[in-house]
């Protein structure tokens, strides 16, 4: 993968947390050309991003501080929308806010990202791939996630509608669809659960970039699971 990815421009928005950090590392290894965006509240970069990593601050539920970013970027291949939030609770306890909260966070974050990418790769006439980011509840219905699952619910139907309408663009549309993925954030919330089972985000990484990648030809419209031993 790493030739296929070597000199291409590739976009990852939520760049600040587990699984955005574990993509950009990967693009870089491919000597991929990296933008990241990342919340104006982010503190700074990993030093190994210096001088190989064009950093952006964004909301990515705001629509022209997205627009904006993505505008500023030429020759873009690919946007793996890695940014997202999550609320557990029964639904006596589930408000209205919560769920707007949820719906704001990841599915117009999905939304706004991918639709700028899709613009700025048709400009470049060669095609490119979008990769979202769903969740396992979507497909393994969990109780007390349903803001949560509604929201990641619509992150599918959103990729599964793109990949039909962007397939004559030659662009591919695709989502995975992780169980929990072993971060020091899970880990601390979960202390007592069977890590080892956990895929890592490096792991996630690797089969979005497959996704993401000149190599995949085919794939477009699924929503990939990628659960680990879980």
């Amino acid at each position: 993968m790493s030739a296929d990815m070597q000199g291409r421009t590739a976009v990852v928005a939520g760049a600040a947390g587990a699984l955005g950090s574990a993509l950009v590392e990967r693009l870089l290894d491919a000597k991929t050309v990296v933008h990241a965006i990342v919340s104006p509240r982010h503190g700074e970069a990993p030093s190994s991003w210096a001088n190989h990593v064009t950093m952006h601050r964004a909301d990515l539920r705001d629509d022209a501080a997205v627009s904006a970013v993505y505008a500023g970027i030429d020759n873009v291949w690919a946007s793996l929308q890695a940014v997202g939030g999550f609320a557990v609770g029964p639904i006596e306890s589930t408000t209205a806010e919560e769920a707007r909260r949820m719906f704001e966070i990841n599915a117009v974050s999905a939304l706004l990202c991918s639709r700028a990418a899709a613009k700025r790769i048709r400009l470049t006439g060669a095609g490119g791939r979008i990769v979202n980011v769903s969740a396992r509840p979507v497909l393994a219905p969990v109780a007390g996630l349903t803001a949560y699952a509604m929201s990641k619910a619509a992150v599918a139907a959103l990729t599964q509608t793109l990949a039909v309408e962007l397939r004559p663009d030659r662009i591919l549309v695709n989502a995975i669809v992780p169980s929990l993925i072993d971060s020091p954030a899970n880990r601390a919330a979960m202390p007592d659960a069977d890590h080892a089972v956990w895929p890592t985000a490096a792991q996630v990484a690797d089969v979005m970039l497959h996704l993401a990648s000149p190599a995949n030809v085919l794939t477009s419209g699924a929503l990939v699971p990628v659960y680990g031993g879980a």
